[in-house]
């Protein structure tokens, strides 16, 4: 019995052993395991994430602060005339040092002066703008001061400089900088303000500037800027609230060239997120500058022409009465062979200048808001809605050189076939539709370039509408001939965008393809006499140099080249065709050949050349409405120019838009030469590139 209690004893002691064996074992494994992490660990601390918490450690206690970056200069096509340049000033900036926000004591005790030190100094800057400053302007109290001095950081973190005052004098200059230790935390800082030629030189097209944080609340351009700001690796590039950035027309269109680079200072912070000190500034670089194709002198004499035109509508009976509700007018000068733009009229205009600052007041804008935008590209109205026609109109019978292209292209007529026109069309169940030429005109036989000559309404009707209708009418879709309309259309530029490098283009408004309550046979047969779309001053001088061209659609520019601070070139714009229409010389010939219409504007005009007038007319407010519409291209062999202008309310296009035309034309041939010699004497030496296509 006690040898068996022995042996269980032994055999218990056995077992004891190899558990604390185990648990011995366990124990350093465990600890090996765990050091083996650590260590791991901290190889990757040291060796991957070390460089990045590096960099983390440092952004911790270091804030880069943008400065103002210089903003380019846009010229005219001369290189001499500056449509939009920067001057530098002088400003004024605090970067407070210490923490003046409120404190709960002083929110509990408000009788309680808390700050004196700060109040003393804006004082005392109150007393130095007021001795120092320009003495026209408005003086700055010491309350403004503490406002922009936003002490609570409502507006601006701790380290932030604070502009105080722009456009310093030369003796507030001089005084702040030697009495810099006096004002702690003050900055003169370089900066830049812009102007636009006081000329108001295509001030639509040149564009203007506002406030990149007014800018991203409008702008899609700007609020994926902000967005992105935050990922931003190149301080160079983080835009500021206060900065100034293009909003419309080439401002706009070239913002990232125009803007350059904004320089920043290194400010290392404390853990209050306040500075301590400046480490280091990199100074901002200008931006690149823009070389546009507009030429002062053609634009000013086409911008002079379309309101000498309003006010002698406003006065002159055309056709037994005045015209005193034209109020606006339209222009573009578009050269045939490079798409060059040298002119761009919306009017009337206004003064760019109003923006300068990146703001506009209540009372400027009120006076601006109905012309600031660009009619030549885009619709708006005259401000009184319902009254009066938006800045695009229908066409009119400058559409019939391309009715009478799709009628010969489509087979429905050759050149030589006659039509007999005696005044009207019908068309319709029971030809219960009639169309009438203008003032009841009967014609006779008429070829198709007769037809465009005398611009029959009838012709279009009968010849064109009509039997494209029937060409496809049995078609499964009925609206094939309206589809095979709206192709022709795009070819020559009507209904889509021209490609222009200006933002906000609109594509004009095709109403043959979207008014559901006409038939196939209506819409075609309005359409081809001017009375089915509406489309830009822009557009119709695009197809004109498509007609001038016998079918290459020029894509419109407004930059030639964009040069650098150093003069060196960075870019150039090269003509493009954007698309070709092919048809037979034949039908072109035609087709020009009727271009041909009786403009008494242009009596004496030393150039053959192709023109076709038209007087569309729209009901608005209730009442039919006469608008000027009128393309032309010069010489007719060898054409240089096309130009189109649109009166809206202007009569018939013959006396309101004709005129205008004219003058684009001879100041052209002054500076450039539809000849390509230059007509004034001193045009080679105000503009290098004239005699000589850009």
């Amino acid at each position: 019995m006690r040898k068996m209690d022995n042996e269980q004893g032994k055999d218990n002691e056995s077992s004891d052993r190899k558990r604390f064996s185990f648990r011995i074992n366990l124990f350093f494994f465990s600890s090996f395991i765990i050091f083996t992490v650590i260590i791991v660990r901290l190889a990757i601390l040291q060796f991957v994430d070390g460089p990045q918490l590096k960099q983390q450690e440092a952004s911790n206690v270091t804030k880069n602060v943008p400065l103002t970056p210089i903003r380019g200069t846009i010229y005219d096509s001369t290189g001499q005339n500056r449509l939009a340049y920067s001057t530098p000033v002088q400003s004024l900036y605090i970067t407070l040092s210490k923490n003046y926000s409120d404190s709960v004591e002083e929110k509990r005790n408000p009788d309680k002066k808390l700050l004196p030190e700060l109040e003393n100094m804006t004082q005392r800057l109150a007393n130095r703008f007021a001795e120092y400053g320009n003495k026209d302007e408005p003086k700055m109290t010491a309350a403004q001061i503490m406002d922009e001095m936003d002490r609570n950081y409502q507006r601006f973190s701790g380290f932030t400089p604070r502009l105080i005052k722009t456009n310093l004098s030369k003796e507030e200059v001089a005084y702040f900088m030697q009495h810099k230790s006096e004002f702690p935390g003050i900055d003169v800082v370089e900066e830049t303000v812009r102007h636009y030629d006081p000329d108001t030189v295509a001030v639509q097209t040149v564009g203007y500037i506002k406030s990149y944080k007014s800018a991203r609340e409008t702008l899609d351009k700007y609020k994926n800027i902000q967005k992105s700001m935050s990922a931003e690796n190149d301080p160079g590039l983080i835009y500021m609230d206060n900065e100034s950035v293009g909003f419309d027309g080439l401002e706009y269109q070239y913002q990232e060239q125009l803007r350059g680079k904004n320089g920043y200072k290194t400010v290392p912070i404390d853990p209050r997120n306040m500075p301590e000190g400046v480490d280091s500034v990199t100074p901002p670089q200008k931006g690149d500058n823009i070389y546009s194709t507009i030429n002062k002198e053609i634009q000013v004499k086409t911008e002079n022409a379309i309101m000498d035109q309003l006010r002698w509508l406003h006065t002159h009976a055309v056709s037994g009465s005045t015209h005193p509700y034209a109020k606006t007018g339209f222009a573009v000068a578009m050269e045939v062979e490079t798409g060059n733009v040298v002119a761009m009229a919306s009017m009337p205009d206004y003064d760019a200048n109003y923006w300068q600052t990146g703001n506009i007041s209540s009372d400027n804008y009120k006076k601006i808001q109905n012309v600031y935008l660009n009619g030549t590209i885009r619709s708006f109205g005259s401000g009184q809605s319902g009254q009066h026609p938006e800045s695009v109109v229908l066409l009119g019978s400058t559409i019939k050189p391309l009715s009478v292209l799709i009628g010969l292209e489509e087979n429905l007529f050759s050149t030589s076939s006659y039509y007999q026109d005696t005044g009207a069309a019908y068309f319709g169940r029971n030809n219960s539709s009639r169309v009438r030429n203008s003032s009841g005109h009967v014609y006779g036989g008429l070829d198709p370039a007769s037809a465009i000559r005398h611009s029959s309404n009838a012709f279009m009707v009968d010849m064109v509408g009509k039997r494209l209708y029937n060409k496809y009418i049995n078609n499964a879709q009925e609206d094939q001939g309206v589809n095979v309309w709206d192709r022709y259309m795009k070819e020559f530029g009507l209904g889509v965008l021209t490609g222009v490098d200006l933002p906000s283009e609109w594509a004009g408004r095709r109403e043959y393809a979207h008014n559901s309550k006409e038939s196939s046979l209506s819409k075609l047969a309005y359409a081809s006499f001017g009375q089915q779309g509406k489309y830009t001053t822009l557009q119709l001088a695009q197809y004109a140099t498509v007609l001038a061209t016998k079918g290459k659609r020029m894509e419109p520019h407004l930059v030639s080249q964009i040069k650098d601070t150093n003069g060196n070139v960075v870019q150039t714009f090269k003509p493009k065709v954007l698309n070709e229409v092919k048809f037979p010389d034949a039908y072109w010939n035609e087709v020009i050949r009727g271009m041909a219409t009786d403009v008494s504007a242009f009596n004496g005009f030393p150039y053959d050349f192709a023109r076709k007038t038209g007087t569309s007319q729209q009901s608005v407010g209730r009442e039919l409405k006469d608008n000027g519409v009128f393309i032309a291209f010069a010489p007719r062999q060898h054409p240089k120019l096309a130009v189109a202008v649109v009166i809206p309310e202007g009569g018939f296009g013959a006396w309101s838009a004709g005129p205008v035309a004219r003058k684009i034309f001879d100041a052209y041939d002054e500076v450039y030469g539809l000849d390509g010699v230059p007509k004034k004497k001193d045009a080679a030496a105000t503009d290098p590139n004239a005699g000589k296509q850009p």
